[in-house]
């Protein structure tokens, strides 16, 4: 939960964040504060939008992130366990990276740079009828870079290479807005200030400065987007297709939705079982429609397999995904499990 901050620290560094990104930015960029709240926008920002003729593949696209964060400073790291085990049973941010500075006030991390990381999240937004919205997904990649930095002008220049990030992927600075309040927020020993970034109307992230409540001196940056939101806003393509392609049609959302982060946990290690992580596994299944179901799952996860292995080789082969997905099923179905 997050509640307000009241440190003079968070206060301090709020109050020069105007003033550093307008000198991170630049003098094309049009500055407007109200209060505790900021918005950036571009002068030239009525300008319509169209998108690339050719839609790249998703290797196509994860290659040019690599390369253009690796121009800006960033090489990859490798990507966290799925299992974690913490304060959450899988990994749900590249955020976490940050634990052992941010969290335990030791100088040094698990990661830094830029992060293509799988995460699992049951908190996606959803419509009066229990579906998720368009954009959210329960598996998808957390697109970031996280890395401590030693004053604020390095956390305006994550933001400026962000932007030529941007521009490299097809998007142009005028389609973009960067809002948020300058307000801190604390969540037990950990404060920060978020601020948002969108193209056109949709949101693609946010960039967040974040220190240890008790060693204001240890600053990190986190700045976050999702692979396939940040696809979806570049091809402008509908995003049942983008996601799920030649099976878009072949089941019900929630099945597909359920089946895709079914085989990332599977094909992690994390089988299902009664409780942790193996738990969400066997929630995950729970989802999916036994009578959609009914000819196998094999097809649709040897897709989703080929999409997760793009960040990092799985543990378990996909027929073994498959298979043990297929058991599950129809073991909730026998104890009715699905009803």
């Amino acid at each position: 939960m997050l509640t307000s901050a009241a440190s003079t620290a968070g206060d301090t560094l709020a109050r020069q964040i105007p003033a550093v990104l307008r000198a991170a930015l630049g003098p094309h960029w049009e500055f407007t504060t109200d209060a505790d709240r900021i918005e950036i926008r571009h002068p030239q920002r009525g300008t319509p939008y169209s998108p690339p003729r050719r839609s790249p593949s998703w290797r196509e696209l994860l290659d040019c992130l690599e390369s253009s964060f690796a121009r800006e400073g960033a090489a990859r790291d490798a990507c966290l366990p799925l299992r974690w085990g913490r304060e959450t049973e899988l990994t749900i941010s590249a955020v976490q990276a940050l634990d052992p500075l941010l969290k335990d006030g030791r100088p040094h991390t698990y990661r830094s740079g830029f992060l293509a990381q799988p995460v699992v999240r049951f908190t996606g937004q959803r419509d009066v009828t229990g579906l998720l919205k368009d954009g959210f997904l329960t598996s998808f990649v957390n697109v970031s870079r996280v890395q401590p930095v030693k004053s604020q002008d390095e956390y305006g220049a994550v933001l400026d290479s962000w932007l030529t990030t941007l521009s490299r992927l097809g998007f142009h600075a005028r389609h973009l807005r960067i809002y948020g309040t300058l307000r801190p927020w604390r969540r037990r020993q950990v404060e920060g200030i978020t601020l948002r970034f969108a193209h056109l109307n949709l949101t693609l992230g946010d960039i967040v400065l974040l220190w240890h409540t008790d060693h204001p001196d240890r600053l990190a940056v986190d700045l976050g987007t999702g692979l396939e939101r940040l696809a979806w806003a570049r091809t402008q393509a509908r995003w049942h297709d983008l996601i799920y392609g030649r099976f878009a049609q072949a089941a019900p959302p929630a099945t597909l939705d359920a089946i895709r982060t079914a085989t990332l946990l599977l094909g992690s290690g994390i089988a299902p079982a009664a409780r942790g992580a193996n738990g969400v596994t066997r929630r995950a299944v729970s989802a999916i429609d036994p009578y959609a179901a009914r000819l196998g799952v094999s097809a649709i996860v040897r897709d989703a397999y080929d999409y997760w292995s793009l960040l990092s080789p799985l543990s378990a082969p996909w027929s073994e995904v498959a298979r043990g997905i297929d058991r599950e099923v129809q073991r909730q179905a026998g104890s009715g499990q699905h009803l």
